[in-house]
């Protein structure tokens, strides 16, 4: 049996250039786990519905389990290892600390990878345009409210905590339901 064909890949991950050999059929998350030891980005459904597997390429949000790395050639990577610069952690990081934004925590690098990308964005104006561009990402603990609470703080949302369908108002938070 012969070895299966290799394809060159290069990649700049979390301001690093990596040059390697890879099978066509490797996902982007199995190269940053398995062969790269990058492991924050975690490995949920492994069929893009969940978001927990969420990395920036060239600064956008993707869901890495899939899309193939050979299909990311010459991109720049950044996983949530590489958020924080100069011992100081990201913005985001941060307020999810500050919001008590998450409790598992298995979601939280892809929510805050996802949260980055969202602001890069710069569509979300309203919580309730956050709640929407954020529902890539699951959450099965229900951290939801500190999550979206983080993630307006930093992009300067008011009212982060409410509920509001538009509007930048706080408003009570139904006990029973599940934000998206």
């Amino acid at each position: 049996m012969t070895a299966p064909e290799r394809y060159p890949l290069t990649l700049r991950i979390n301001g690093q250039q990596h040059e390697m050999q890879i099978e066509a059929w490797v996902t982007l998350l199995d190269l940053l786990r398995e062969r790269l030891d990058l492991t924050g980005s975690k490995k949920g459904c492994d069929h893009g519905q969940c978001g927990a597997c969420t990395v920036l390429v060239d600064g956008r949000r993707i869901n890495s389990c899939m899309t193939l790395a050979v299909m990311q050639n010459g991109k720049e990577v950044t996983t949530i290892e590489g958020l924080a610069a100069d011992g100081q952690l990201h913005p985001l990081q941060q307020a999810f600390i500050d919001n008590d934004a998450f409790q598992c925590g298995y979601c939280t690098p892809g929510q805050i990878c996802s949260a980055v990308g969202l602001i890069n964005e710069g569509q979300a104006k309203t919580v309730a345009d956050v709640r929407e561009l954020m529902s890539g990402n699951v959450c099965r603990c229900g951290a939801y409210p500190g999550i979206r609470k983080a993630v307006c703080a930093v992009a300067g949302i008011g009212g982060g905590e409410g509920e509001g369908e538009g509007d930048n108002k706080v408003h009570a938070i139904v006990p029973g339901t599940v934000p998206a």
